[in-house]
């Protein structure tokens, strides 16, 4: 079960900041990480792509047009190249290995975003020790499998395709298949609705439940949906806002 790791030891619900809290700061950078965690945040949400001297780099597109302003993959860069690059705030491209040697105690949601990342992703979290607060994930379900055989010990959420056999077996409520398409792992990470169906009906938050998993929901930024999903029985929140969530979270409590 999930809450039988270490990552999942903080108290429900989860605020997760996606990309950090990027409201004065630019997003997947060490200040934005910095400012979710000076207000309370527990967990942040990275993507992680492969620079091209092999090292893992926090960002999320494949290439810095939208966040750094200059058409060029992130591929065809170099790390260093990485951290000369200004993204305003005085911030720069961080490798993962920086990102978890700066903040030692934060957990870490890491969305693979490329086959090239996997190997220096898991060199990263065992040079850091941090495989106990972190969780791999992708859309991919090879990306992940091939990440899970690497560290088999660290928290795992579902693929796109592990939770696609999940969802459509909640319309034929058949618990046993959405059990054998969960195994192994221990959350889903969705939005409200795939593939033309509500993922977060009370009774599909039962079933992902009764499968040994958490449900998280992305990317929640209004605080009226907060506290309707939390309602539901939701056990963590992905948000742009993670300031939001906390209050959201605090007021409820």
């Amino acid at each position: 079960m999930s809450t039988e790791l270490p990552y999942f030891s903080p108290a429900r619900p989860r605020v997760f900041a996606h990309r950090g809290l990027a409201v004065s700061a630019p997003e997947n950078t060490l200040l934005a990480f910095q400012h979710a965690l000076e207000l309370g945040v527990d967990h942040i949400e990275i993507d992680v792509h492969a620079s091209s001297d092999g090292h893992a780099i926090v960002a999320h597109d494949d290439d810095l047009r939208r966040v750094g302003g200059i058409d060029a993959r992130v591929d065809a860069l170099t790390a260093r190249d990485l951290a000369r690059l200004d993204l305003g705030a005085g911030q720069h491209v961080p490798t993962l290995a920086e990102t978890l040697d700066a903040f030692p105690d934060a957990r870490f949601n890491i969305d693979l975003k490329s086959a090239a990342a996997i190997a220096p992703t898991v060199a990263a979290i065992r040079a850091a020790r941090a495989e106990q607060r972190v969780l791999l994930t992708s859309f991919s379900e090879q990306r992940r499998r091939a990440a899970l055989r690497l560290l088999p010990e660290v928290a795992t959420s579902a693929s796109g395709p592990r939770f696609a056999a999940a969802l459509l077996a909640t319309v034929v409520r058949a618990g046993p298949v959405v059990r054998q398409a969960l195994r192994g792992l221990h959350a889903v990470q969705i939005p409200e609705r795939a593939l033309g169906i509500s993922t977060v009906t009370p009774a599909r938050i039962a079933a992902f439940h009764a499968a040994g998993v958490e449900v998280h929901v992305w990317t929640v930024n209004e605080p009226a949906d907060m506290a309707r999903l939390l309602d539901r029985g939701i056990d963590g929140i992905v948000t742009d806002r993670a300031d939001l969530a906390l209050s959201v979270v605090a007021d409820r409590a």
